[in-house]
Order: C-alpha cells, then structure tokens, then sequence
C-alpha cells in the first residue's frame, strides 16, 4: 500500500508542475505578443499615454509666431510644406503640382519624315514681301558691321538669399531655403545676360541636328554636312552672377499659355525662330501642333518661292509662335503696283505695315535688323529710301549707316509707343549678330575655319551694339543683347560646309543649329 501511494503521489506532482509549466509559457507569449502589437501601433518613441491623449483630443494650434514664421516661409516659397502642414494638405498640394506638370507638357507622337499638314519653312532665304528680283543666296552674307562700344555703363546688382527661421517641437533651427526659381527673381538679380562665360554642358545639345526636320532648314542643320567637329553644341552660356531657370519645352508653353510670341527681323531672326521650335519640341514632330499662318496672313502668294513668314500653334497650351520676314524693319510699298519690275519705298519711319496690323494679337515681340543694311542689298532688291512719305532729299540720311540709325530710332519708338496701349506685351530688340570673316570678306575669299571658340568669358558691362542699346535706353523696350557671347564664338558658323559638298564662298554669317541661336532664346526665356 505504501509503494502504491507513493507513485500515485509522484504522478500527481508531475502532472501538476506540467500544468504550471503550460500556464507559464502561455502567459509569456501572451505578454510578448501584446508588447509587439502596442509597439507596432505607438512606435519606438511615443509613450502610452501621449498617444491615447492624442488620439482624445486635436493637437492645440501652433504659436502665432510659429504661425507667421511658416506663412512667411510659405511666401517665399510655394513648393515649402512645414512640418505643421496637415498631411491632407500636404499631400494635395503634391497632386497639384504633378497634375500641373502633366497639362504644361505637349503631347507628341511618333516621328515621322513629313506631314502634310504642316507648312515647312524652306532653305532659301530671300525678300518676298513685295515681287521683286531676287539677288543670288551668297548675297546674304554681304553686310556692314557696325559692332561700337556703348559708352553707357550698365550696373549690375547682386541679391543675396537672406536666412530664414523655422520653430518647430519648441527649437529654432537656421535653414537656408532652397532656391526656387522665379522669372521676378531673376529679374530683379540679372541686369546684364550678356556677360558671363561659356561652359561646357554635356547634357547639351537640346535637340538633335539630325532631327527636326519639320522645322530646320537642311542648309543650316550641320550634322547632314561633311563637317565632323561638334564640340561647338556642348557650350551652355552661364551669366554671371545670374539665376535662371533651365529650357524645357514644357516649361516654355506653360509660361506662354495662350499667348503669341513673333520674330520680326531678318534670316538670323529667321534662324532664331527654328531654333526655338527645334527647342519646344525636342527635335520630335508632334502632329498636332497647327499651322495657323493664314491667321496672319502668311501664305505663300502666286509666283512667290515662300510665304513672307510663319505661324505654328502648339494646342496643349494654345501657344502661337510665328515669324515674319521684314530684313530692314521698314515699311515696303511697291511705288507702281501695276509693275513687277517697280521700285520699292522703303520707308525709313515706319514700322512693317504686318506688325502694324497684329501687334494687338502678340504677347512677346522680338525685333532684329542688321545684316541688309548695304549699298548692294539695296539696290539688288529697288529700295529707295523715303521719310516722311516722300522720297528722301536729305544727304545725311542717305548714308546707310544714318539710314539705318533713323529707322531702328523710329521703331524701337514706335513698339514704346504700343506697349502702353498694350499692357500684355514685352518687347524685345536683338542686338546684332556678328560676323565672322577672316583673310578677306564674304566676296574675297573670307574663312571661318576655326573649330574653337575665340575666347570662353565675356566680361564687358556695356553692350557691343551701341546702336541698339541706345534705341532702347529710356524706353520699356528690352535690349536682348546677344552680340559679345556670340562675338567669341566664330568655330559656331555654317563655314565652309554645304549639303551638297560643293566649294564656294563661306558662309561666316548664319550659324549651325543646334548651336549659337540656341542661346539667344534660353536668355529670351528667362526675360518673358
């Protein structure tokens, strides 16, 4: 009997001890996976009671000089979310800005080596504003180089980014906002683009010399030409002390969101304009843009080689970019219209009779002249100059280089005169651009044979077209001065290289694109 009651005593123990191991254990990993779910849920920071007061009651307001400091840093910077900023908020100004995005971008299709329904500019350039015989192409590079140091100083003022204060958790923290672009911005820290240096970008060019054949003129396109250096394409220009904004295309048409911007001017105001569309579109051919010229009267007319111009709009942001071929700036008027072969008035005093008609359509204007003004391009296309209405008497003005003078004067004071009828409009007038010619001129056996650039910085406050700085001082009219960045560039021009192969005169005057023009149209971008 003792034997039996004491096993029966030991298998009592056993079993209860297994239970208290069992209960035990149970409670362990009940503890351990509550501590895992309410570390989950409050984090490694939060204390128990912190997160069930909050999630009782609203976090109190800021302190109204937390408030003010946040509002001031939300003014200085749209973009800026504080970190009081409730997440909701946050989150839609994020959506805003990427639905912002996404409708300031063009649409665009696969490419393709032609459209029918776009009205391509061709590769020759001549005067067909009026029916007159046209002089040989070569003739487009004779010209008068007027390029004088202004004597007026330009002053140039340099902003500083001032340090701004944040409160938050009760600390002040020194921050350096991040420096977000605006065109005001910019304008108010840029008093002179057109002095700085050229840089090396290998993100550069922006479009293809390939590409782009919707709106590039083969002539001008040197990467279909024998030409084999290209570094040229790899020089961003920086502008000294300056802000300003990358090109994009998208960027562009949402700044110029149902606006019109014209070239008036000559065939490097002519290359300037391809050189923008080229930039727009990346070099693709989007097949919605529209040829809109007969808005503007830009058809070609019976027995002309082209229209007097070009107009394209770009429907995702219904912007307009057109231009228009008027080489002197002056009026033409046929002197008898009955006669193919008349005389043409060139009226020294009045603006073309196209800007006349639309300048109350256009937003941007950017005026050019220069390379015509000759005694040769004159007389091969029958100008004769008149003021006043009537054919010229006086000698002095006879002279190309007072000729010239009067009529740049005239419409630089005509725009002046039309931007305060037209509060929407920015004019601009392009300073020359220069010319290129060594061992001899454009007739003697000149060259421009150089692959680089002639200097990289420019560091001259003053403008190298003294005439166009002085038409535009005093007036609203902005100088797009472009003459000394492109001045040391001579390895950017056509030179000796043609589609054809064929030998002949140089041409030191216009410029391969991608290349120089591009340039002057990142400085207009930052200007509008």
């Amino acid at each position: 009997m003792k034997g039996g009651g004491g096993g029966g005593w030991l298998l009592y123990e056993w079993r209860r001890r297994k239970q208290l191991s069992l209960l035990f254990i149970f409670l362990l990993l009940l503890l351990l996976s509550t501590t895992f779910i309410l570390w989950s849920s409050w984090g490694p920071n939060t204390s128990f009671l912190t997160t069930i007061s909050s999630s009782l009651s609203p976090p109190p307001p800021p302190p109204p000089q937390q408030q003010q400091q946040q509002h001031q840093m939300q003014q200085l910077n749209p973009d800026f979310n504080s970190p009081l900023m409730p997440a909701a908020s946050a989150a839609g100004e994020v959506k805003k800005v990427a639905d912002d995005d996404l409708s300031s971008s063009p649409a665009t299709s696969s490419s393709s080596s032609s459209s029918s329904s776009i009205n391509t500019p061709p590769d020759v350039d001549v005067n067909v504003n009026v029916d007159i015989n046209t002089p040989s192409p070569s003739s487009d590079i004779q010209a008068e180089d007027n390029n004088k140091h202004d004597d007026d100083s330009t002053t140039h003022h340099d902003d500083n980014n001032s340090t701004q204060i944040l409160v938050s958790d009760s600390k002040q923290h020194l921050l350096e906002p991040k420096k977000q672009y605006s065109p005001a911005a910019e304008n108010q820290s840029c008093t002179n683009f057109g002095r700085g240096k050229w840089v090396r970008d290998d993100t550069r060019p922006l479009y293809s010399g390939f590409g782009c054949k919707q709106w590039l003129s083969s002539m001008w396109a040197c990467r279909l030409t024998q030409r084999t250096d290209f570094e040229y394409e790899k020089l961003r220009w920086q502008p000294k002390d300056c802000q300003t904004d990358d090109f994009s295309g998208p960027k562009f048409l949402k700044r110029m969101q149902d606006k019109t911007l014209a070239f008036v001017g000559d065939s490097l105001g002519r290359q300037q304009f391809q050189s923008l569309m080229c930039m727009i579109t990346g070099g693709e051919e989007p097949q919605d843009v529209q040829d809109v010229g007969k808005e503007f009267g830009l058809v070609k007319a019976r027995g002309s080689v082209r229209p007097d111009g070009w107009a394209y709009r770009f429907p995702v942001t219904n912007t307009t970019i057109l231009y228009y071929w008027s080489a002197s700036l002056c009026n033409l008027e046929p002197i008898d219209p009955r006669n193919k072969t008349t005389y043409i008035a060139m009226h020294l005093d009045r603006p073309p009779a196209f800007l006349q008609r639309y300048i109350n359509r256009f937003h941007v204007v950017v005026l050019n002249t220069g390379h015509h003004w000759n005694r040769g391009k004159l007389n091969a296309n029958r100008w004769v100059m008149y003021v006043g209405g009537k054919p010229n008497t006086d000698r002095k003005i006879a002279d190309i280089a007072s000729a010239k003078n009067l009529t740049v004067h005239s419409i630089v004071k005509w725009v002046n005169g039309e931007l305060r009828k037209y509060p929407g409009l920015k004019a601009f007038y392009r300073s020359i651009s220069p010319r290129h010619f060594f061992n001899g001129d454009w007739n003697s056996g000149g060259t421009c044979d150089s692959t680089t650039p002639g200097a990289l910085e420019v560091l001259q406050n003053v403008s190298s077209d003294s005439l166009a700085s002085g038409a535009v001082k005093g007036t609203d009219v902005k100088l797009l001065d472009i003459t000394a960045l492109s001045e040391v560039r001579e390895e950017g021009h056509i030179s000796r290289y043609s589609i054809r192969a064929t030998p002949g005169m140089q041409d030191c005057l216009h410029w391969c694109l991608p290349g120089i023009p591009d340039t002057w149209n990142e400085l207009l971008f930052a200007q509008i």
